[in-house]
């Protein structure tokens, strides 16, 4: 499955998450394991495509060794290089399940996102953008006496 980046959601606490954008900077397209297959519904006769992105356990960048983790999965990203084994036909014995494995993550790049991202209406270029930390807001002030 092509794709420029992905983007995944940090927990803070009960309430609150930190969307973050995730990709390989230097690389326009990534590819994401996927599986897919297409089947006909019995009652309507329609064709339906579907597919599944495979995920794998987290890399250093997505869950740090005694940090906050972003996420404790990640999508299973094909290099270049294993495309052509990722599709290609093969019986169950010799399938490429060594690809099923976290990116390097040394090779990735994460930033933080606005709330935006998580709104299905709002698709623009600028939902990639860095946000910076907004400061708390000082609690509200108790009448003085």
């Amino acid at each position: 499955m092509p794709a420029s980046g992905f983007y995944e959601w940090m927990k803070l606490d009960k309430k609150n998450k930190q969307a973050y954008a995730i990709n390989v900077p230097g690389q326009d397209v990534i590819a994401f394991a996927a599986v897919w297959d297409s089947w006909q519904d019995p009652e309507t006769g329609y064709f339906l495509e579907t597919f599944s992105i495979i995920t794998t356990f987290p890399n250093e960048l997505m869950q740090p060794e005694g940090g906050p983790a972003i996420h404790d999965r990640m999508p299973v990203i094909v290099e270049p290089k294993n495309y052509e084994r990722w599709l290609a036909e093969t019986d169950v014995a010799n399938l490429p399940v060594d690809l099923l494995r976290p990116f390097p993550a040394e090779l990735m790049k994460a930033w933080k996102v606005g709330k935006d991202v998580g709104n299905v209406r709002i698709d623009k270029p600028e939902l990639c953008e860095e946000v910076k930390d907004v400061p708390p807001e000082p609690p509200a002030q108790a009448g003085l006496f």
